[in-house]
């Protein structure tokens, strides 16, 4: 006759698989009750599991709470994830947050980036948030890393700080395997874009010859409506066409009726 596993926390793992999340919950239960069991931090999480999936959410937490006191590398970092995510369901933002920070003081590679993206969405200010993104890139996880420079990189360029955008992209795409590369490429295109309107404007306020300033009125005109600003491109063809400089006027009356 075939081997049978009888080793309770899989007894208990396949009536939770079953539907029997009652009897599964006395087998976790008595595991968790043993303080010299070996597989306590593991039964303690599956009891969190199967008594939240029973609508017991005080004594899911209070099993996760067992679980991540075990310290345990693995099943503590579950447990403080399983705690924050019943937190935010019922919006308790402070106790989220005081619970991801718990998976990051575990240390368990596989949640430490998921918990910088959690603490970036809780944050309580644009300097946290920002913090925690930079956190989470920093840990080079191939599907978090583009999240939070897809996240910062927004940000910086509203704050108006293309350069600095650009360049959390190209640390993005220099993580190896690293997902959503077409959006990441597309962002950084934007943010070069923003870089040579910066470029193309300080090319008008410092003045030069005739045709350098024209070009560069034509470029930032033709640019800005890339980045949705039509209006500020026809200021910035009105600034040249009503120059005081009429060779200027002329050179950019030119350009800018080629393609009339």
């Amino acid at each position: 006759m075939p081997e049978v596993d009888t080793r309770p926390l899989d007894a208990a793992r396949r009536l939770a698989e079953s539907g029997d999340l009652d009897g599964a919950a006395t087998i976790f239960a008595e595991l968790v009750a043993d303080p010299d069991e070996p597989d306590r931090a593991q039964a303690a999480v599956g009891l969190a599991v199967v008594l939240g999936e029973s609508g017991d959410v005080p004594g899911s937490r209070a099993a996760a709470r067992t679980a991540l006191a075990t310290g345990h590398p693995e099943f503590a970092a579950q447990a403080a994830c399983l705690l924050a995510g019943s937190f935010e369901q019922e919006g308790l933002a402070d106790q989220a947050r005081a619970a991801w920070q718990a998976a990051l003081g575990v240390g368990h590679p596989a949640y430490v980036p998921p918990a910088h993206m959690a603490l970036a969405r809780l944050a309580t200010g644009e300097e946290e948030a920002e913090r925690s993104l930079r956190d989470a890139l920093a840990t080079g996880d191939p599907e978090i890393a583009p999240q939070a420079a897809q996240r910062l990189a927004e940000a910086l360029l509203e704050e108006g700080e293309p350069g600095e955008a650009a360049r959390v992209l190209l640390e993005a795409l220099s993580v190896p395997d690293v997902a959503e590369v077409p959006r990441l490429r597309v962002m950084l295109g934007i943010a070069h874009l923003e870089l040579a309107c910066a470029e193309f404007s300080g090319a008008i306020e410092e003045g030069g010859d005739v045709e350098t300033g024209a070009l560069a009125i034509e470029l930032l005109a033709r640019t800005l409506p890339l980045r949705g600003r039509d209006e500020d491109a026809e200021r910035v063809w009105r600034y040249g066409l009503d120059s005081a400089d009429e060779d200027l006027a002329g050179e950019v009356r030119l350009r800018l009726d080629r393609d009339l």
